[in-house]
């Protein structure tokens, strides 16, 4: 534990936090406590402004606490009122999904009573297990009818001396296949639509498979994405140029997207963007030490560590942008090491929202 205190404070006053090829990087340490479940994240960063489904979902969410401290009968009042907000919301929620969608909307809309109805069982059994399980499945479903209620517009504003850049327009799941294990995770274009759509673009090229991890640093990071031979990064066969992409990050208090500038720029200092890297194995977009817009394509996994990076005080935010999430297979994180290798990145879902430029 000394060891690691210790480390906790190098860490904090004199490591030069280099997520770039070579740059060091300022942190901005936010206040306050940082969701760390990848799903919650990925929920709240959806771009929808539906009260009914927001405050079912938070009001789950928030019997986190209740159950750690085996509060039942606040639990089972949770419980309560999260059927009645769905029973008597469900019109408004399925006039706010497109009308192709209603029927998937309707169907999970069934789910979600079914699975309310087993919550009010098991709380009422103080079964805490089988709850935390059910409520898992609970709120991924409403994570679904959620991203039901975006539809196929695509909320925001790229600019246009972006045009030329792939963007991913919603979202995408991969496998990540390495020679310790498989994982899966969640990229987010919505929230980082040029970011997530050049590493979907070099993911389906096959970009990635083979490379080894080329950093890895324990409680820190691991960095992949590094070509072989003297490239840094991905290079255009038919301009013979390497691509970049600018540094692009979402902040709640914003209404555009900002580009190529870091919160400390900014004056920023307690800003928390809409994924923030609070999470293990959320994945980040690496840049150089001579500029912001020059990331090409290697990128890293946050290996989160409750001491080493208190909740809503890690020293990435605001300096690098956050792409994606791994939902499965985090513990494989914890087996790689410098020289181990990604085998392969497979687009399961999703590929058909990557367009090849505006």
């Amino acid at each position: 534990m000394v060891n690691k205190r210790l480390l906790i404070g190098l860490l904090v006053l004199f490591t030069a936090i280099e997520l770039t090829w070579v740059k060091p990087l300022i942190a901005a340490l936010p206040p306050g406590n940082a969701v760390k479940d990848p799903y919650a994240i990925l929920r709240n960063a959806l771009p929808i402004e539906q009260k009914e489904l927001r405050d079912i979902q938070h009001n789950l969410e928030n019997t986190s606490d209740l159950v750690r401290g085996s509060r039942w009968p606040a639990v089972s009042k949770a419980v309560s009122s999260s059927q009645f907000r769905l029973s008597n919301g469900k019109q408004n929620i399925l006039e706010s999904i497109p009308i192709n969608q209603k029927d998937k909307a309707e169907a999970i809309i069934n789910e979600l009573k079914i699975s309310f109805a087993k919550l009010s069982e098991l709380s009422s059994g103080k079964n805490k297990l089988s709850f935390i399980e059910e409520r898992r499945f609970s709120l991924q479903r409403i994570g679904d009818l959620e991203a039901l209620v975006v539809g196929d517009q695509f909320p925001y504003e790229i600019p246009k001396e972006f045009d030329n850049l792939p963007r991913l327009l919603g979202r995408a799941t991969i496998s990540i296949a390495t020679n310790k294990g498989n994982m899966k995770a969640i990229i987010d274009g919505y929230n980082a639509p040029l970011t997530a759509g050049s590493f979907i673009d070099l993911a389906l090229k096959g970009f990635y498979d083979g490379l080894p991890i080329n950093r890895a640093e324990e409680f820190f990071v691991l960095q992949t994405g590094d070509p072989k031979g003297a490239e840094t990064g991905y290079v255009d066969p038919e301009t013979n140029e390497e691509r970049h992409v600018p540094l692009e990050i979402r902040t709640p208090t914003k209404a555009q997207t900002i580009y190529n500038h870091t919160f400390e720029e900014l004056g920023l200092y307690t800003e928390i963007p809409v994924l923030p890297f609070s999470s293990p194995g959320a994945l980040g977009w690496s840049h150089s030490a001579s500029s912001l817009d020059d990331g090409s394509s290697q990128f890293f996994f946050f290996l989160y560590d409750a001491e080493l990076n208190p909740a809503g005080r890690n020293l990435i935010d605001g300096n690098n942008a956050a792409f994606g999430y791994v939902i499965e297979g985090n513990e494989i994180l914890n087996k790689l090491d410098v020289n181990d290798q990604i085998l392969s990145i497979k687009v399961e879902y999703g590929k058909d929202r990557l367009k090849q430029h505006a």
